[in-house]
């Protein structure tokens, strides 16, 4: 194996990281929901690219190592749905 792959491997992943905390921060600052689930999405695609790194997988057919980055992928596909649709509520609050 080429000697740098892991390098960037690790690099990828803190630059996962590095997103993650970023878009942590913005929701604790804003509390839009949004950024939290940015956030935990890119700290599931930096656990993801540890463990495709660290089993070695070569074959990216292999779909039980890429779960995560679905459930991530999955959850910013929620956040971004939701997101027009709580500014719709918010203006237009149920009359009761």
């Amino acid at each position: 194996m080429n000697p740098l792959i892991p390098f960037l491997a690790g690099a990828i992943s803190m630059a996962y990281l590095a997103s993650g905390f970023f878009f942590i921060r913005i929701w604790r600052n804003g509390h839009d929901r949004l950024f939290l689930h940015l956030g935990i999405a890119f700290f599931l695609f930096a656990l993801n690219h540890v463990v495709v790194t660290q089993l070695e997988v070569t074959d990216e057919r292999a779909g039980y190592t890429y779960i995560l980055r679905v459930l991530g992928f999955l959850l910013i596909l929620c956040a971004v749905l939701r997101k027009p649709l709580s500014a719709i509520s918010r203006r237009n609050p149920p009359k009761l």
